[in-house]
């Protein structure tokens, strides 16, 4: 009776054990996301935010992604078109690829993941507006690089729109299809260094009421 006792206890103990260590893990990426962005304004960030190209080994977790995806898509959009459309590579060959085709995309064989942010043309509004879906992916793509800096993770964005040649590579990489057209290809990584913001304020481009 003992016995039996003494090994209910047991495996009662087992599985308080195991029951710990699988809710540390599901929650220490969501924690991650929380304790970076705790105490940063949204001011702080977007003062702060600069292009990061340099980034270490360490991997981005689902949950970072999806934050990241979800800042993204919360931008303005004309019309609630929502035209974007995102890529998310991790595959490292791709990526690579990516930094030996493009010499000022060379830091994408350091990133852990890139994003390509791309417009859907048959989404986008008809006639005059269609090209509305860059301003929208690009709001997009700003809320993504925002987000990033905000979590702890650095960022940069690389154009690829509006030039036919790079359009066409990243067409022909991605297996894109016609209507989806990319924007940009933004690198994400945990930054390997310090990064410091251009002062850009110029009080001089600024005019109230005309010109």
């Amino acid at each position: 009776m003992k016995h039996s006792a003494l090994i209910i206890i047991l495996l009662a103990i087992g599985l308080v054990f195991v029951s710990y260590k699988w809710v540390s893990v599901s929650t220490t990426s969501a924690t991650e996301v929380a304790d970076a962005s705790s105490g940063a304004t949204a001011i702080d960030v977007i003062m702060t935010r600069s292009s990061v190209r340099s980034y270490t080994d360490r991997d981005i977790s689902k949950e970072c992604m999806d934050t990241l995806l979800r800042a993204a898509m919360a931008a303005p959009t004309a019309a609630n078109k929502q035209p974007w459309r995102f890529v998310v590579i991790r595959d490292r060959e791709t990526l690579n690829s990516i930094g030996d085709k493009f010499e000022w995309m060379k830091m994408m064989k350091e990133a852990p993941v890139a994003v390509v942010v791309c417009g859907d043309i048959n989404s986008s509004l008809e006639g005059a507006g269609r090209e509305y879906w860059v301003q929208d992916a690009s709001a997009a793509s700003e809320n993504l690089l925002l987000a990033a800096h905000a979590i702890g993770l650095g960022a940069v964005w690389c154009g690829v729109y509006p030039i036919p040649e790079r359009v066409m590579e990243f067409r022909e990489l991605l297996a894109l299809p016609d209507s989806i057209i990319p924007l940009n290809c933004i690198g994400i990584g945990y930054p390997a260094g310090d990064s410091s913001p251009k002062d850009k304020w110029k009080p001089e481009y600024i005019h109230f009421d005309k010109w």
